[in-house]
């Protein structure tokens, strides 16, 4: 990050980057005057000035990140830019400040992610000097990290290419704060974690992401945290690139999860500090065994059921029926923590006190607490490989409306928060976004989309389509699909709402099409789409992570198909909770709710075909609801200005131009 760098007065003013003749058009970009990308950016700086909310829907290519960019930078005050994933996040970081400082000059402005990206040194020299890892894989990791870790300057594992994603090495030398001893730690000045607040201190912008963002604000919300368990300093402004996401983000921490995992990991870290120290305990010994023994029994009579999500609704009847079972995981958590505490002398010690109190709050929580605005579920998930296969369980809270919580935390809490994303209204309102999040005085901009939309996309509606309930629905849906990557020539996704229809249409279609299939879940989402940049005619079957943060610019993307309607399904428990409160004061769960949500969902899935002035492609939705239910209507009217047809031979035609 550079030391010298420009005043906010001597930055140019908006009017001289974006207008025609202005710096932008000087640039090495190529340019073409996009008004509505001036107007956002003027937007963004009054609300900035004068201490306002805004919400603005910038279509894709207004340029959106450059209209918040520059406003950021003149103010010369501190604001965080927080965006919903993380190729945004590095664009922001990676390209359009790199650009901005090739025309400016240095830029204060750090990137930060969450603490899990970072590596801990203290933990690192611990497993260096108590080795306790065993297979080749492993220590090859370890080796490479502890190379890496000399020459590093950031910490942050994406530096290291061949680590893989879900390393379980990696989980025990990251700098998650639950085990980190703050000051008191002997690698303290040297922590990547320091260095990184220590940045964002001097830093005019500070980009994150949204995970970021609400655990740092949910750490500080917490009456026992820590003074420096948060790493992101005051700011004047928050600017949410992104925003649709942002109710699902803070629902998930604003709740509480609590697993066997959790209860194997603190288990496993008071066994290393003993190692460490050399200090055996058998009082603390003991203490952990009989933890691990009474975890295993409370995890083992929760209701049962398959992978997924279910609602844990009868816990009166959980505890009238195992409640002997839950008084002695939480009396082993107590006796855990008095051994914790007659600990002298072992600075981590104070540390895991802490994690054992906070496990046995959250379980009480989770297992006897009353909120009228909380739900209560279960979600279990397989871990492992197929010979080694078995199931964590997670038992969550999760708030049923956040939008009073983020009124308070959020909307007065910063004199000016800023949301945009390319879809965040419905029939051209933001009455649903602003309902759900709790944003009431704010001022509104739609900015249409740069792309000529009725030149560039086709929308097809297939006819006579049966019902997706029918038995028939599968066969035809196939059968459309054969067809129109047929005139395509592949270069497609096929974004489905469900795993299993995801599979079986590509599985049906892999024989009877020549083109190259890829499938979600055979590689990460990263590679798989680095495959199918690179590789002609593709096509790509995918669930909800391709549904949004997927840019695929030029011929590769030509087709976009959607199996059916993106409606949230009804009974998942969080779902079925936030519909049953809008029913509860008289309100239809159906139109306020799921319309809405699978609104900016379709939206989110359309916006993968049209990603530049030069991109042309055809949309396709199997779904006949949209033409046959009064409900279609509002997907239409709020879908950019495709132009609509139910004629193939449309299609045929629209590939035969040059």
């Amino acid at each position: 990050m550079a030391t010298s760098t420009p005043t906010s007065s001597s930055l140019p003013s908006l009017h001289d980057f974006f207008s025609p003749g202005g710096a932008l058009s000087r640039s090495s970009l190529p340019y073409e005057f996009r008004r509505g990308q001036l107007e956002m950016a003027r937007a963004v700086e009054r609300a900035l000035e004068d201490h306002h909310h805004l919400i603005v829907e910038a279509g894709t290519g207004t340029g959106k990140t450059l209209a918040y960019l520059l406003p950021a930078l003149r103010t010369g005050r501190r604001i965080i830019i927080s965006t919903g994933t993380k190729n945004l996040q590095e664009q922001l970081f990676f390209k359009d400040v790199p650009f901005l400082e090739s025309m400016m000059g240095p830029l204060r402005v750090c990137y930060m992610k969450g603490r899990g990206n970072y590596l801990c040194r203290h933990k690192l020299y611990a497993l260096r000097d108590q080795p306790i890892l065993n297979g080749l894989e492993k220590i090859d990791q370890f080796h490479q990290i502890a190379q890496w870790e000399k020459k590093t300057e950031t910490g942050d594992r994406a530096e290291i290419d061949e680590l893989p994603e879900n390393s379980p090495l990696w989980a025990k030398l990251d700098a998650r704060s639950e085990a980190c001893l703050g000051a008191k730690c002997p690698d303290y000045e040297r922590c990547f974690i320091t260095e990184m607040r220590r940045k964002a201190l001097e830093s005019d912008v500070i980009i994150v992401n949204h995970h970021l963002f609400f655990a740092d604000l949910a750490i500080k919300l917490q009456a026992k945290a820590a003074p420096d368990a948060g790493v992101l300093p005051e700011a004047a402004a928050v600017i949410f690139d992104e925003a649709h996401e942002l109710e699902d983000v803070a629902s998930s921490y604003f709740g509480i999860s609590l697993s066997n995992v959790r209860f194997e990991e603190v288990a496993r870290d008071v066994e290393a500090m003993l190692r460490k120290k050399q200090a055996f305990s058998g009082g603390i010994q003991g203490a952990v065994e009989l933890l691990r023994e009474r975890s295993r029994m409370l995890f083992a009579v929760l209701p049962q059921g398959p992978d997924g999500r279910m609602p844990f609704n009868g816990r009166d009847d959980f505890l009238e029926t195992h409640g002997d079972i839950y008084l002695g995981a939480t009396n082993a958590l107590h006796r855990l923590e008095g051994e914790l505490e007659r600990t002298r002398g072992v600075d981590e010690a104070t540390g895991l006190k802490k994690r054992v109190g906070d496990i046995r709050e959250h379980l009480r929580f989770l297992l006897e607490a009353d909120e009228r605005n909380t739900v209560f579920w279960i979600e279990r998930r397989s871990a492992g490989g197929f010979k080694t296969a078995s199931r964590n369980t997670y038992l969550q809270a999760t708030p049923i409306d956040v939008s009073a919580m983020l009124s308070e935390l959020l909307f007065e809490n910063y004199p000016s928060v800023i949301l945009t994303s390319a879809t965040l209204t419905v029939q051209s309102g933001f009455a649903h976004i602003r309902k759900r999040l709790g944003m009431r005085d704010a001022r509104e901009l739609v900015v249409p989309s740069h792309f000529r939309y009725q030149e560039q996309a086709l929308l097809y509606l297939p006819p006579e389509m049966p019902d997706i309930r029918d038995a028939n629905y599968q066969a035809e849906a196939a059968r459309r699909i054969r067809r129109v990557l047929s005139i395509t020539r592949g270069r497609a996704f096929c974004l489905f709402t469900s795993y299993q229809q995801m599979r079986e249409l590509h599985d049906r279609l892999r024989s009877e099409l020549d083109y190259p299939f890829l499938l979600q879940g055979t590689a990460p989402r990263k590679a798989l789409l680095e495959q199918f940049r690179n590789t002609p005619n593709g096509v790509l079957f995918g669930t909800s992570s391709f549904w949004q943060g997927v840019d695929v610019q030029g011929e590769a993307l030509s087709c976009v198909i959607v199996d059916r309607l993106p409606f949230a399904v009804p009974t998942d428990p969080v779902v079925a909770a936030r519909m049953r409160a809008i029913e509860d004061v008289g309100g239809s769960p159906f139109f306020e709710y799921q319309v809405p949500s699978a609104v900016i969902t379709l939206k989110q899935g359309f916006g993968r075909l049209i990603r530049s002035l030069e991109d042309r492609g055809v949309l396709m939705l199997l779904d006949p609801r949209i033409m046959r239910q009064r409900y279609g209507k509002v997907f239409l009217e709020s879908l950019p200005p495709y132009r609509v047809t139910q004629d193939i031979g449309e299609v045929e035609r629209f590939f035969a131009v040059v």
